[in-house]
């Protein structure tokens, strides 16, 4: 196809499906220590004018395939869909033809408790905002910018719409929040137990998830069709094997910050401001419904239509001048294309083949073609009043300051009804004991929600039901999701020690520049900290600091990696880590290395040691009787002592020192005569004397 594009002026680069690495980061690190789903992400896979690395979704098909000896390979599905493409091409005319298809969507926004807009929980409003430039740019509607004048740019004739009918056939709005008790999430964790744990049926609904992928780095992909098919004769026109591949991780993942478009910024958004306008999803969704990247993932490759220049490689930004394609002869290379990887603005074109496959895959790919006919998304009868409640997981803690045997249960109310809602009576119980009412008030919109607190009381981990009474003052006519069920988890009391003097030690990796750490009191005061580093070629020198705490307090120790993978790795050998220990180093607080974005500790001091400090037997001198360097030794249960004072057998202050650290605990005798000597230790008010001699 011979074709000469328009160049655009597009400031703003778009990931479509990435998994960036940070600018600041060196290239080595780029090639070694960050990976995409297993494997080492490598040079050929990073962006050379910025840095990042664009799209995970040919990585994730690879794993796929590793996972599943039954899923088809590349060359066995294009064996497969090609033949039914050639037919689906030779009945169609050259207009738009067709039904169009309307895709029930449900969007899973995974946070760790936080308030909707507070990252990662975007709104609604911006979950809305991805739905609608998913239609103009698979509708190429006029005035928008997924509109085109391409003489082979196509309507695909596909829309979507957020589902109105949950899996239980209650009312929602396709927009599914969950707490999953975790900060972040690696591209494998998100397909070993997000996916799993949230998924509605991925033959009635195209489910989509937005997550904090740890590190911020990773922004999207997409799971490719696929039907179990097992042989490569180009000739087999059979039907689909009705498993289809992985059912329970089927649909588009993006990251929060890039999951919708500032074009509909409503003051609520949480986006990327280099990935604003809603073209990831575009992208993923376009590899869902089984396109391929334009360049065909390999130099001059194959994306299997006609209509699309061959690209020697991916594009990035806007090129001008557009680079020449492979054909012979020559053509300009199709960079507004969403399979590309130019900028958001720049894009605006399916083509025709294009929508050749999404309809032929739309028509026969299991988990596809039965969307066809969900229901899902069509509106259902509301009643005025109707609520439905959720209990908001209980995630294991270490908390400072925990009271004992007492947690704090989230519980979130929507309203499904068409009158707004101003109140309702909900009953909960806690282990099976009996109902405690709770009287809640407010004003939600309908598919609006709340979040409130309870306050539960047990020496153990255990069960809470709750259920609505009634709501605005009536009883509430849908009893289908009147009720909730879960688990609560005690927070567990931090560990005590009954020492005050610590040793953290940290081996930074060749990262530096990405590690930070804290030692903050129950205050929220932070008593020690470091980072960030200098990068190295070379593993650093271990760093080593001596902290000496207050006694009858808490502590919280938090390490921080800014590129999501812990300390644990570097580019050729070595690894970092990092540990907390007792003076002696018999004693181990916290230690690690592979702790993705964040780890966090905390401990408790022990209240009752000095009580024991001037009886203590484990406290004493040596050598003793010394000739030069007498040393004090003191129980690791008191911690540094104040000071101590040196005094003659007729009671004369020979000397007086105030310790600050261990070195000080070791004194040199030499300007003493020969004799008898006595050295009182302080800590605090109390005091420990102790007898040596010089000789």
């Amino acid at each position: 196809m011979k074709r000469i594009a328009p160049v655009s002026t597009h400031k703003i680069f778009v990931l479509i499906c990435l998994f960036t690495l940070g600018i600041a980061y060196g290239q080595g690190k780029k090639q070694t220590k960050n990976t995409l789903f297993g494997k080492p992400v490598t040079k050929e896979n990073v962006n050379p004018k910025n840095g990042y690395t664009r799209c995970a979704t040919t990585e994730y098909e690879k794993f796929l395939q590793e996972k599943n000896p039954k899923r088809m390979t590349d060359a066995q599905f294009e064996a497969w869909v090609t033949p039914l493409i050639r037919r689906y091409a030779a009945m169609r005319t050259t207009s738009q033809s067709g039904g169009i298809i309307t895709i029930p969507v449900v969007v899973h926004v995974i946070h760790n408790g936080q308030a909707v807009g507070t990252a990662p929980n975007i709104t609604d409003a911006q979950v809305q905002s991805q739905i609608t430039v998913m239609n103009q740019d698979y509708r190429k509607m006029a005035g928008t910018p997924g509109y085109n004048t391409n003489p082979v740019g196509a309507d695909t004739q596909i829309q979507f719409a957020l589902a109105q009918q949950d899996p239980n056939g209650n009312p929602t709005n396709g927009i599914d929040r969950v707490s999953l008790c975790q900060t972040s999430w690696s591209d494998t964790e998100v397909d070993s137990t997000v996916k799993p744990a949230t998924i509605w049926d991925p033959t009635q609904y195209m489910n989509m998830w937005t997550v904090q992928f740890t590190g911020n780095t990773l922004l999207g992909y997409a799971q490719f069709p696929d039907n179990n098919f097992t042989t490569t004769d180009p000739n087999y026109l059979a039907g689909l094997n009705t498993s289809g591949g992985s059912a329970n991780t089927d649909g588009v993942v993006s990251n929060y910050n890039v999951f919708g478009s500032n074009a509909y910024n409503d003051g609520t958004f949480l986006l990327n401001s280099t990935y604003d306008k809603g073209r990831t999803m575009t992208h993923e969704v376009g590899h869902w419904l089984g396109l391929r990247h334009i360049w065909g993932d390999s130099t001059c490759g194959n994306d299997f239509c006609a209509d699309t220049p061959v690209h020697h490689d991916a594009n990035y930004g806007c090129p001008s001048p557009i680079p020449l394609s492979c054909d012979t002869p020559p053509v300009n290379e199709m960079i507004d294309n969403y399979m590309d990887y130019t900028d958001d603005l720049c894009m605006d074109i399916f083509t025709q083949n294009q929508k050749d496959r999404i309809v032929v895959i739309m028509n026969n790919a299991a988990r596809r073609s039965t969307l066809k006919t969900s229901t899902k998304n069509s509106p259902m009868t509301l009643f005025a009043n109707d609520a439905e409640v959720k209990l908001e997981a209980s995630c294991p803690a270490v908390i400072c300051g925990a009271a004992p045997n007492q947690t704090i249960q989230k519980i979130t109310i929507y309203n499904r009804g068409t009158s707004n809602l101003t109140s309702a009576r909900l009953n909960y119980s806690i282990n099976g004991g009996g109902n405690i009412t709770y009287n809640w008030t407010g004003n939600l919109a309908t598919h609006k929600s709340a979040t409130f607190e309870i306050t539960i009381n047990s020496a153990t981990n255990g069960t809470i039901n709750v259920s609505i009474a009634t709501v605005n003052g009536v009883t509430d006519p849908r009893t289908t999701n009147n009720t909730a069920s879960g688990t609560f988890i005690i927070p567990t009391a931090p560990t005590n020690y009954t020492f005050l003097n610590y040793v953290f030690r940290l081996q930074q990796d060749y990262f530096g520049s990405e590690t930070t750490w804290s030692l903050i009191n129950a205050s929220g005061i932070t008593l020690y900290s470091g980072g960030p580093y200098t990068d190295k070629a070379t593993l650093p020198a271990l760093l080593t600091k001596n902290w000496i705490l207050a006694n009858n307090q808490c502590y919280t120790f938090t390490i921080n990696d800014s590129a999501g993978d812990g300390i644990c790795c570097g580019t050729t050998s070595g690894s970092g880590y990092y540990d907390i220990k007792s003076t002696d180093g018999l004693t181990v607080i916290k230690s690690g290395a592979s702790f993705t974005s964040s780890e966090s500790t905390s401990f408790t001091t022990n209240t009752l040691a000095y009580e024991k400090f001037e009886t203590s037997n484990d406290m004493y001198l040596y050598p003793n009787p010394t000739k030069g360097t007498l040393n004090i030794k003191v129980s690791r249960n008191f911690g540094l002592p104040n000071s101590y004072t040196i005094y003659n057998y007729l009671g004369q202050i020979i000397s007086q020192k105030n310790v600050s650290n261990e070195n000080d605990l070791s004194i040199n005798t030499s300007t003493l005569s020969n004799g008898v000597y006595f050295i009182m230790i302080v800590k605090e008010d109390q005091k420990k004397t102790l007898q040596f001699i010089k000789g």
